[in-house]
């Protein structure tokens, strides 16, 4: 059933826009400003009885009446598909994504995503932008595994893609990477643009890039590989791949940005194929999109990267 609620706005919100007045003042209601507007533009807002627009300025002391219709199903199935969660609540879940799991449903990978597995565990998905499903806020590469987060409702939506735009989440990756980096720690900084033939690839645009920013710290170094643990201060598309390719150092078993040899490592006389690329996100931390306190969750090195790392050392 569609949901009624009456607001009798105070004296104080004159001269506030309809749809800040909502999403700022009012947050208990769990929407976001782009709902609010939506919901405007269906005709389901009104003030004291009659439609309003969502340039609209209060007048205060009026009567808001809005309807908030019966949540849609998402058109997808879900799928019981193992994740393994590092923390859940009413507003969001972290999970330990493992690698070769798609993130989200695109052509070719209708099931067995992150979503498909989240519509089946999450059984109290308030949803985004009225439809019953989980947000995604931030994506992993199919084959990166490791740490990211995932919302529940427009609210918390809204509010971590806002640390996300500001530079407030704190993104922590683990990558092994061909040849043996020379400073200890340092940054890359070259804009990252969609490849001009091939469209599914990024790379540097100087002219046409956004601005990409990596830092980086050297972990341990072998013989012709490197152990890096990187910082993002951007979140551009393939940004690590891409940047670490840029400065002759590709992650290892990257087919895109690999390199010839990329599945390839050898350590004294021996060799090991790398069946997927060695990068790990370790870390996140962002501030609780309810409770505005700060929050840090970590996703083991995984065994196959272990291995990799085990055998440049010499031990497997």
């Amino acid at each position: 059933m569609p949901k009624e609620i009456t607001i009798l706005t105070p004296a104080g919100a004159k001269r506030n826009r309809i749809d800040l007045f909502l999403a700022r003042d009012r947050p208990e209601l769990g929407l976001s400003r782009t709902r609010i507007q939506d919901l405007i533009r269906q005709g389901l807002i009104t003030i004291n009885g009659k439609p309003t627009r969502i340039h609209q300025k209060l007048s205060g002391r009026e009567t808001l009446q809005i309807t908030i219709p019966e949540i849609r199903p998402l058109n997808l199935l879900p799928s019981d598909t193992p994740i393994r969660i590092l923390y859940e609540d009413a507003d969001l879940i972290v999970v330990d994504k493992s690698a070769g799991m798609v993130v989200h449903p695109a052509p070719g990978n209708w099931e067995g995503t992150l979503v498909n597995a989240l519509l089946h565990h999450c059984k109290d998905l308030s949803g985004i932008g009225g439809v019953e499903r989980p947000g995604i806020v931030h994506r992993l590469d199919k084959d990166t595994s490791g740490v990211m987060v995932a919302v529940k409702n427009d609210q918390a939506h809204h509010a971590l893609s806002a640390q996300i735009k500001a530079r407030n989440i704190r993104k922590i990756y683990l990558a092994v990477v061909r040849g043996e980096m020379k400073k200890d720690s340092g940054s890359i900084e070259a804009p990252i643009g969609r490849h001009d033939r091939l469209r599914k690839k990024m790379t540097i645009h100087l002219r046409r890039g956004r601005e990409a920013i990596t830092f980086y710290e050297v972990q341990e170094r072998f013989a012709g590989y490197t152990l890096v643990q990187i910082r993002l201060k951007t979140g551009r598309t393939h940004q690590i791949r891409v940047h670490f390719s840029h400065v002759h150092h590709p992650v290892i078993g990257d087919p895109v940005y690999g390199g010839k040899h990329f599945q390839h490592i050898r350590h004294d006389q021996r060799e090991m194929v790398v069946k997927r690329q060695m990068l790990h996100s370790r870390l996140l931390g962002f501030m609780h999109p309810r409770t505005g306190e700060y929050m840090e969750f970590e996703a083991e090195i995984p065994p196959d990267m272990q291995e990799v790392i085990g055998f440049l050392r010499g031990r497997v």
